[in-house]
């Protein structure tokens, strides 16, 4: 299933999408797309319907963040070691992992904000994970029965206030819109090998990044697993698993970043596709 939210910010509807691309309305079946509707028991029920017999949405709406009320976004750093390369970075010996603040999760399309007094914002698709049922102290064996599914994130960044400006790396991670989620989430059934998914990234139609989740180094069992040993995680938790070469910071002869008036698509194969236009803050 390809689950998602839709309408105005703040106002959005849970939806989903049938098999001719169209959006039903789910309102009468569950409140919103949240941890509290993407357990086993909530996606058997939804996949029990007929999207058919379901309200058809008209128009083409404002999409939304595809999973509402999250309650933690935790990112993994240098996950791609040609990524770390050009990042001037070894390859970590354990997953990095920080935190981006849920305030900076926005729609697919919505604008991503320059903030203000940045100079170096930057782009980085990612296959986002989310969780679907708690997970505390979980083997590597058993991680995947605790995802509900998968979906495109965007983990903008602004690398002066990440890497120079003291600290840790949230403050260049967590800025108003530096978090588009979605389109959609599609259930984990659909996406049988997250470990190899193709992925890229254009600004202004420059590819810059064109990759695949096979070159992660660590995989998504692996990291389910391992960030259930310091945390507990929960239902509608998201986590960002890396990106591969090609951001901005690390372009030849010298970095290229994001201005106000720019066009950025991003996609990951079978989850969908992103698009945004940067503005000032």
């Amino acid at each position: 299933m390809k689950l998602l939210r839709y309408g105005p910010k703040g106002q959005e509807k849970p939806g989903m999408l049938d098999a001719q691309g169209r959006i039903r309305d789910l309102s009468g079946v569950v409140p919103d797309i949240t941890g509290a509707t993407i357990g086993p028991a909530g996606l058997a029920k939804l996949r029990a319907l007929d999207p058919a017999s379901l309200p058809l949405v008209d128009g083409t709406p404002r999409l939304g963040p595809c999973v509402g009320n999250v309650g933690k976004f935790i990112c993994i750093g240098l996950n791609y070691s040609d990524h770390a390369a050009e990042s001037g970075l070894p390859v970590p010996p354990e997953p990095v992992v920080f935190m981006k603040a849920t305030s900076a999760i926005c729609g697919p399309a919505d604008d991503v904000e320059i903030p203000r007094n940045s100079v170096k914002t930057d782009w980085e698709v990612e296959l986002g994970v989310v969780i679907g049922t708690h997970a505390k102290y979980v083997a590597e064996k058993d991680a995947l029965a605790h995802v509900a599914g998968y979906c495109v994130v965007n983990d903008i960044s602004e690398r002066e206030f990440q890497a120079e400006r003291s600290g840790q790396w949230t403050k260049g991670k967590s800025h108003d819109t530096f978090g588009p989620i979605g389109p959609w989430l599609v259930t984990a059934d659909e996406v049988p090998e997250p470990n190899n998914l193709k992925m890229w990234l254009e600004v202004d139609g420059h590819r810059y990044q064109n990759g695949s989740t096979a070159t992660m180094v660590y995989k998504v069992p692996f990291l389910v697993a391992y960030l259930s040993q310091f945390m507990s995680l929960q239902p509608g938790d998201i986590i960002s698993t890396g990106t591969p070469p090609g951001v901005g910071l690390g372009q030849k002869p010298q970095p290229v970043y994001l201005k106000p008036g720019q066009v950025m698509r991003l996609a990951v194969e079978g989850l969908g596709e992103q698009q945004q236009r940067t503005v000032q803050a």
